[in-house]
């Protein structure tokens, strides 16, 4: 009798303790606790979910904080595996091959980049003859550090930069534009904007990049045509993603607004002084954010929930561009604002986001049609270009792929229409342009090719931009749908 006394009280004890635990639903599913939610512990299983949702979480957010920093170190990997580049090597990209593998690059005008880590350079000089330009040197986290070219201190007169490392405390020096880095990395990136294609390619092979060590014999500089060579600096998917992220994050100093996100990636294997080597648990869970990023990065960027992104109340012309050059404000790094540009673009400087009239470019992004319809490579598609668009020196309008956000890719190798190319005209100076599979018989020279089943977006890009782009008054209207 006493046995069975003890026995039932035993499962009695057990009945109550069981009985105490409270499930609690959440969004993340259901979690268990000891007690009632307020004076309960999580149990085991609890703290487990817990846990790999809270890394999650933090790989999704990781996922768009890096954008724009896994951008340019794929570049630099790219750079030097497919280009054979060293620090400091120009590659040149003149083709619309070559710049397939450019996030959002124009189709018009050269472009020349070079990557260098000054940790191993030391104090760089970039020496630039006079000539119609436009760029600048960034950082890795495509903070622009100074324009170079029109907006930059030379004015396209030609100059010197002296690019010095962190850390480094040489006086400024007489005769140079002084660039004082807080990376030990930086990308330079330049646009020939000479209409004439030949004396933009001259210009470009003219610019001198050597150690300023060197300067009263300066060795030469190496340039490397692109040549039609596959390569992308597309942010990589899965974890070569995360892998691209570990390496430049142990090959670059750690920002001061970034410590808190340096913390969240711990527990994810992510740390700066030690490899990456991700266990099971951790490559299920970054698998996973990647994918989920990348669709919080499309939403982000195409869908875009920033203030005053519409260039007029009436049309879906956005602006792809709503962070401050600075990509700061009084109170918050722009890192929704940095995630949505990186994920669909390349590079910022003061010269992208002009406030002056006649000076530097601006840029107008579509991706829904006239009736608030993404836009489809399957359809057929008519943009009215009014007459007088205002841009000093060209306008151009170029389609990109939505995968790869880059040219789109086409048989035809045709991404864009310009005003600097022989386009069928109507009578009051306005242009009429077709988007779709297949030319509208007579408007070949007016067609950019979409290719069926995949989406697409647009870009106008102004370059010297005008009061009435600044004013809003010049109206751009929607990109319509035509047939079927």
């Amino acid at each position: 009798m006493k046995k069975l006394i003890l026995t039932l009280i035993f499962t009695v004890a057990l009945f109550l303790q069981s009985s105490a635990q409270v499930k609690v639903e959440t969004r993340i599913g259901e979690l268990e606790f000891t007690h009632a939610f307020e004076h309960g512990y999580p149990t085991d299983e609890a703290v487990k979910k817990i846990y790999d949702e809270m890394d999650f979480q933090r790989a999704c957010q990781a996922y768009l904080w890096g954008l724009p920093f896994v951008s340019i170190a794929e570049w630099q990997k790219e750079h030097e595996e497919v280009f054979g580049t060293d620090d400091g090597d120009f590659v040149i990209f003149t083709t619309y091959k070559d710049k397939l593998g450019i996030l959002t690059a124009n189709a018009t005008t050269p472009y020349v980049f070079a990557l260098a880590n000054l940790v191993r350079t030391g104090p760089l000089v970039l020496e630039l003859q006079p000539g119609l330009n436009a760029g600048g040197i960034s950082n890795f986290w495509q903070l622009n550090i100074m324009d170079v070219g029109a907006m930059g201190p030379d004015q396209c007169k030609g100059g010197k930069y002296l690019i010095v490392p962190p850390g480094n405390d040489m006086p400024d020096v007489e005769g140079y534009f002084m660039v004082r880095m807080p990376s030990q990395n930086f990308g330079l990136g330049l646009r020939a904007l000479n209409p004439d294609n030949e004396k933009g390619l001259a210009w470009i092979r003219s610019l001198k990049l050597y150690p300023y060590a060197e300067r009263n014999n300066p060795p030469g500089t190496k340039f490397i045509d692109a040549d039609n060579r596959d390569w992308s600096h597309v942010q990589p998917r899965g974890m070569a993603y995360w892998e691209r992220l570990s390496d430049i994050i142990n090959n670059e100093v750690v920002q001061d607004h970034d410590r808190v996100m340096m913390a969240m990636l711990k527990p994810l294997g992510i740390e700066k002084g030690k490899p990456f080597n991700p266990d099971e648990r951790q490559i299920k869970i970054l698998t996973e954010a990647v994918l989920v990023g990348e669709a919080m990065a499309k939403a982000n960027t195409f869908e875009k929930r920033f203030d005053d992104v519409y260039y007029r109340s009436e049309t879906h012309w956005k602006y792809p561009m709503v962070w401050h050059w600075s990509h700061e404000t009084e109170y918050y790094h722009q890192l929704d604002e940095m995630a949505a540009y990186t994920y669909e673009a390349i590079g910022t400087n003061k010269a992208m986001a002009t406030q002056i009239p006649g000076i530097g470019q601006a840029y107008l992004g579509a991706y829904k049609d006239s009736e608030g319809n993404w836009l489809d490579g399957s359809k057929s598609y008519k943009l009215h270009i009014p007459p007088n668009p205002p841009a000093k020196q060209f306008w151009s309008i170029t389609l990109y792929d939505v995968d790869t956000r880059c040219l789109i890719n086409n048989e035809q190798q045709i991404a864009d229409r310009s005003s600097r190319m022989d386009l069928l005209t109507n009578e009051d100076g306005s242009v009429d342009l077709y988007f779709g599979p297949e030319a509208p018989e007579g408007k070949e020279q007016n067609w950019i090719p979409t290719v069926p089943n995949q989406g697409f977006f647009a870009y106008l890009r102004l370059y010297a931009p005008l009061e009435p782009y600044f004013e809003r008054t010049w109206a751009l209207p929607d990109i319509e749908k035509i047939g079927n």
